[in-house]
């Protein structure tokens, strides 16, 4: 099973970026992949410094006040080469303004990114095998750890599940790159009906993996942290919580977690994450603040 030795994570401890960049960027293409979008951006200097499980925080709206915070979106893929001289792709559905507005972009258009920002996911020191799970969209990080980690010799089963067929992202690309392929939807309308996290144990017990990494709604990421620890593997998870700033300054986007001494802390998902050990975090105490937690304000008793 994986030890401190093979898994760089074991500690909870990951290499946090310094360097971030600003850039006034230009949409180079923007396509819909079923129910979402995907959109390449110049990025010049950023796709040297971006690891799997960075992000970008993107201007959204122009000049209109209503939109001024930037939205957050997991880096999908980058180039550093090429006539543009470094681009990224991010991926989106539209949720609300900001993403309608993104999605109304041309070609030409310029937006607003910072990045790469955040911690992104540990890798292992030495080949070990690893399961990938994701929940629709939470698939477009995991491609570049899935290369990432094949590079290190890391055997690499996939699980994807989405509610419906069109809401599956990347399953051609998790078929090039994955020893195994495992499709579940709410609906059945492709692959097994159901949810990731139903699979899961099977997948587990198949490949003996020392590692799980995942990405996805909040209750889908404790319940794998549930399953991966039952079988005894490390586990990584990339949240999803709403970031305002993406800057660590707002403190909209704390979540109650473990620390090395025990101790409940609320960390910021955008810059002490957005990848945290499975372990660690108190998934249902999400959205609260536990008494317990360290500068938790103090409850009164009553008389």
């Amino acid at each position: 099973m994986v030890t401190a030795e093979t898994a760089a994570s074991a500690r909870g401890k990951t290499a946090e970026t310094k360097a971030v960049v600003q850039v006034k960027s230009e949409v180079i293409a923007l396509r819909r992949a079923g129910s979402y979008y995907v959109m390449t951006l110049t990025a010049a200097g950023i796709p040297e410094l971006t690891r799997p499980g960075h992000f970008v925080a993107v201007s959204c709206g122009g000049d209109d006040g209503a939109t001024l915070l930037r939205r957050a979106f997991s880096i999908h893929n980058v180039a550093s080469r090429g006539v543009y001289g470094g681009t990224l792709d991010i991926v989106f559905s539209v949720v609300g303004k900001g993403t309608r507005w993104l999605s109304e972009r041309h070609r030409h258009d310029s937006v607003e990114i910072v990045g790469p920002l955040g911690r992104p996911f540990a890798l292992p020191r030495q080949p070990v095998s690893c399961i990938l799970v994701a929940g629709g969209y939470g698939s477009a990080p995991m491609f570049m750890l899935a290369e990432a980690l094949r590079a290190r010799g890391c055997r690499v089963d996939v699980v994807l599940g989405a509610s419906t067929e069109d809401k599956l992202f990347g399953v051609l690309d998790a078929k090039r790159i994955a020893a195994t392929l495992t499709l579940t939807t709410d609906d059945g309308s492709v692959g097994e009906r159901g949810r990731v996290t139903d699979l899961l144990p099977a997948v587990l017990e198949r490949t003996d993996a020392d590692v799980v990494y995942a990405c996805g709604p909040m209750p889908m990421l404790a319940r794998v942290a549930e399953v991966a620890h039952a079988h005894g593997a490390h586990a990584q998870c990339l949240v999803e919580e709403s970031m305002a700033c993406g800057t660590g300054i707002c403190m909209t986007c704390v979540l109650p977690v473990i620390g090395d001494d025990g101790v409940t802390r609320m960390l910021r998902s955008c810059t002490d994450g957005p990848v945290f050990r499975a372990d660690r975090v108190r998934w249902a105490d999400i959205g609260t603040v536990p008494p317990d937690a360290y500068g938790a304000p103090a409850v009164e008793e009553s008389s």
